[in-house]
């Protein structure tokens, strides 16, 4: 029934991707059918491959551009979830995948990290998504895409309908590459995850962002982090950021932005009433520049979380930041984190102060330096003050914890434990319950075991 028929793998176009692109098809000759016309004979051939499984597409695929099948892949076929992170498929590896998954309607999630595809496994992958509106999630980062892998991924978000998260880290993409993007997410509103971090953007990368973000009505999440976005960059992507309306989780840390950097997002956030998470560690801002990030946060009432960890802040820095929490009755903030920052007493008793007005507000903050004169008060056990306000009202710790601790298991949510104490008259202050919680969940596992001997 089947010659050894000679297959094309080098034109690129979705009759690339296919068995049934055969360079000669009078080549083909079907047994017992040898009056056939040649025409009929390549659609009968085209028909039979139509009916063949992934599996098989998958095996013949491999056989055609010879590389060895992952059998990670074979095993996990009709998955919704298919990571091959790490599996060393190269551009050949590619082309047998996107051969097998041109017409598959189960992976929604797929997952190529570290797999040296270069551009020229995107290019198939890319053709493939032509056809397939299955996949939803794509991870493409660490494979040397460069350049013209940045062209080949941005034409197929001009025409892709399905993808809604894309990640492309560490592909080496270069300044002018954001322009691809740029250009991509005018059009593009349905990818709402977008991962660029660990790539060459500067400058004029900024300023392509910028533009990118200005433009696009679809991402809600954006991380750009370890790029090199400072002075023009990072002023030209905040001039796009100001009229976003979509971000809601932006990712900047590790990029330089300074404080001139630091004073463009601020009055970016005088404007901006979407962005909820901001993550600025690392990135080179003083006091000063804390300073003037904060001129926009009194003017903004959506942002809740802060993260400021691992920038040249002393107490003056973290002092101005817990201030805007103070002065500004409409803010959003429920977490700073300066958890590098040695802050002194009068910063531990003002943070005291607000959260009796904000007692959802958290500050992380790396503990209280230099010397106190008076002596300090003695420490009282957070533990102990629980147990002492359950006795004198003849309760067991479980029956303070039954809202939350429906199983009875003495084991809920870290976030549940802290609303509990806190709503509660227990006489605990900020600083007792999250030490209370440090104890109580050693592993940093999100969840707080009170069961006696735990603590």
């Amino acid at each position: 029934m089947r010659g050894d028929e000679d297959i094309s793998v080098h034109s690129l176009s979705l009759d690339s991707l296919s068995l049934t692109d055969y360079e000669n098809p009078h080549d083909v000759i079907l047994e017992d059918e040898g009056d056939t016309e040649p025409d009929a004979q390549v659609s009968e051939v085209k028909l039979i491959r139509k009916d063949l499984s992934t599996e098989e597409l998958y095996l013949q695929g491999c056989q055609l551009v010879g590389v060895v099948p992952v059998r990670y892949f074979l095993r996990n076929l009709g998955s919704a979830t298919i990571n091959l992170n790490h599996h060393g498929l190269g551009p050949l590896g590619a082309k047998a995948l996107a051969i097998a998954l041109v017409t598959d309607m189960h992976t929604t999630t797929l997952e190529l990290a570290d797999n040296s595809l270069l551009a020229e496994g995107a290019r198939y992958l890319m053709e493939m998504l032509r056809a397939n509106f299955t996949i939803h999630n794509l991870d493409l980062s660490d494979n040397h895409l460069q350049s013209a892998g940045a062209e080949c991924v941005a034409k197929m978000l001009l025409e892709n309908i399905s993808i809604k998260s894309l990640k492309l880290s560490g592909n080496k993409f270069a300044e002018d590459d954001a322009k691809w993007f740029a250009d991509a997410f005018a059009s593009n509103y349905r990818v709402k995850e977008l991962d660029l971090s660990h790539n060459q953007f500067c400058g004029r990368g900024g300023e392509h962002l910028g533009q990118m973000i200005a433009n696009n009505d679809g991402l809600e999440v954006l991380d750009l982090s370890w790029n090199h976005l400072r002075m023009k960059g990072a002023v030209a992507f905040c001039a796009g950021l100001k009229v976003n309306t979509t971000l809601k989780h932006l990712d900047l840390s590790f990029n330089g932005f300074g404080n001139e950097g630091a004073l463009a997002l601020g009055e970016a956030l005088k404007f901006n009433n979407t962005v909820v998470h901001l993550d600025l560690n690392n990135n080179r801002i003083s006091d000063e520049g804390a300073s003037l990030l904060c001129k926009g946060l009194e003017a903004n009432d959506t942002l809740r979380v802060l993260q400021m960890a691992y920038n040249s802040l002393t107490v003056e820095g973290a002092l101005t930041l817990i201030n805007v929490v103070k002065n500004t009755p409409k803010t959003a903030i429920e977490e700073i984190n300066i958890c590098n920052v040695l802050v002194n007493e009068n910063f531990v008793q003002l943070l005291e102060l607000i959260c009796q007005e904000h007692p959802s507000l958290e500050v992380q903050y790396g503990g209280v330096g230099g010397f106190i004169a008076k002596k300090p008060r003695k420490r009282i056990d957070p533990m102990k003050v629980i147990q002492d306000y359950l006795d004198q009202r003849k309760l067991r710790l479980w029956d303070f914890f039954r809202n939350i601790d429906k199983d009875g298991t003495m084991r809920v949510p870290v976030v549940d434990f802290r609303r509990a104490v806190q709503q509660s008259s227990i006489p605990l202050e900020k600083f007792q319950i999250e030490e209370l919680i440090q104890r109580l969940d050693r592993d940093r596992t999100g969840i707080v075991d009170y069961r006696p001997g735990r603590y």
